[in-house]
């Protein structure tokens, strides 16, 4: 009962840690006890230290003081309403360019977050101060301390929202949103490939084994791999997913199999492990999102509204890379093992020959009457088949969606001398320019 309590307490956790709102929230709060602490402190005569000190850094006049932090206050909360503008405009650019399922890795840039955090903290900060100035004419009575750590925070305010605009105009540019989008899906392969295991560590499943059923209807975002391999080990069961991560999930459709009975306590457990549900995607929990997003740059990059070959085109070639990557990985499963290198845990995973044909058949549908996407294509496929360590097998695979290629080109490019440069490609692939 603990045990499940916890694994929903830490999958609360993450998902709060998660959320665009919560650093921004933690950014004001701080800002807010901030200006609280300041507040003792003046009693504690800081002011008074600076002022016999450093005279010339402390503001020791009521209204020059109130006027500033009110002044600090405006400023700030008008760069932070111009700032959510600008991005909800470059946000509404990328969705209508690129592809809606972008948006979430947009928002949820972790610097920007910071940013905003910071703005919401300096105005709560300045206008708890403000609040607390009283008229004196004694000079050590104005928290003269807490108005210039106020003017220094803004200081900084301003620094920060020159980064900001820089940094978003830059997120937004294609390029960028791609490589961002490639290097996590290349890291999260590698975390995988790292303990993926062997063929000969498949589990023996026998007709003893029962099903579990799906309590939830949503997607599989993703397995939380280390408390799966850690439920498995405690309650001495052998574990097997048979869906594929991203796949839809019906309420009562059968999800796990498992090598022994589980009480109910047990078994709640146990779909803790197991992320489902409708809200984003989240290409650190699930590589095959990453995919799936780059290939809709590419596809909308070839829409009318869009029309932008280049683009499609720079899809591909992090495509190529990628796909070279997935080609050095398992086919079918990956399994998580102890440190005896016991297998417990059984997890299916797409293969090539999936992965290819659902990438493979959008491009081949919004591309296949462009010449210069379809030779990338194509000499995406041809390296990928001269890789020194493609399998028969992978061989075969690519050798299939060439012949798909080549039957939608046909049908669909009539220029004779397109169709004669398209069959030198094939012809010649061992010349240079195919290798670039």
């Amino acid at each position: 009962m603990y045990k499940t309590a916890f694994l929903k307490l830490k999958n609360l956790l993450k998902e709060i840690g998660s959320n665009i709102v919560f650093i921004p929230a933690v950014g004001g709060f701080f800002g807010s006890v901030l200006a609280v602490i300041m507040y003792f402190m003046e009693d504690f005569g800081i002011s008074s230290f600076l002022i016999e000190r450093l005279p010339y850094l402390v503001i020791n006049n009521y209204d020059t003081a109130s006027t500033l932090l009110s002044t600090f206050s405006a400023g700030v909360l008008s760069i932070l309403v111009f700032s959510f503008s600008m991005v909800m405009l470059l946000l509404n650019q990328a969705g209508t360019n690129f592809s809606p399922r972008v948006l979430p890795g947009l928002i949820s840039v972790k610097r920007h977050q910071y940013i905003i955090g910071l703005f919401l903290g300096s105005i709560l900060y300045n206008t708890i101060v403000l609040v607390g100035l009283r008229p004196t004419t004694d000079k050590y009575q104005l928290p003269g301390f807490s108005v210039l750590l106020g003017i220094a925070i803004t200081t900084f305010c301003l620094f920060a929202f020159i980064y900001f605009i820089d940094s978003i105009s830059s997120s937004i540019q294609v390029q960028n949103i791609i490589s961002k989008i490639f290097g996590q899906v290349k890291d999260r392969m590698a975390y995988i490939k790292e303990d993926e295991g062997n063929y000969d560590d498949e589990l023996n499943i026998t007709d003893s084994w029962t099903w579990i059923q799906a309590n939830d209807s949503g997607y599989l975002q993703g397995i939380l791999d280390q408390d799966l391999l850690e439920f498995a080990q405690e309650n001495k069961v052998e574990i097997s997913i048979d869906r594929i991560e991203g796949a839809f999930i019906m309420e009562g459709e059968n999800l796990v199999r498992i090598s022994k009975e589980l009480d109910d306590e047990q078994v709640e457990m146990l779909l803790n492990c197991l992320i489902i549900n409708r809200k984003g995607e989240d290409i650190d929990q699930n590589y095959l999102y990453g995919f799936k997003q780059i290939t809709e740059i590419g596809v909308r990059a070839m829409s009318p509204g869009v029309n932008d070959p280049a683009t499609a085109i720079t899809t591909i070639e992090y495509l190529t890379e990628l796909f070279a990557f997935k080609m050095t990985m398992n086919e079918g499963f990956r399994y998580l093992k102890d440190d005896k290198e016991q297998v417990w845990v059984q997890l299916r995973s797409v293969t090539l020959k999936e992965l290819l044909y659902q990438i493979m058949v959008s491009y081949r549908t919004y591309c296949k009457h462009d010449m210069s996407c379809v030779q990338k294509l194509l000499i995406m496929l041809l390296k990928l088949k001269s890789l020194p360590y493609t399998t028969e097998e992978q061989r075969k695979t690519i050798d299939a969606e060439i012949d798909l290629l080549n039957f939608d080109v046909k049908e669909n490019i009539k220029n004779p001398t397109d169709l004669a440069f398209y069959k030198s490609i094939q012809e010649n692939s061992h010349q240079p320019f195919i290798q670039q």
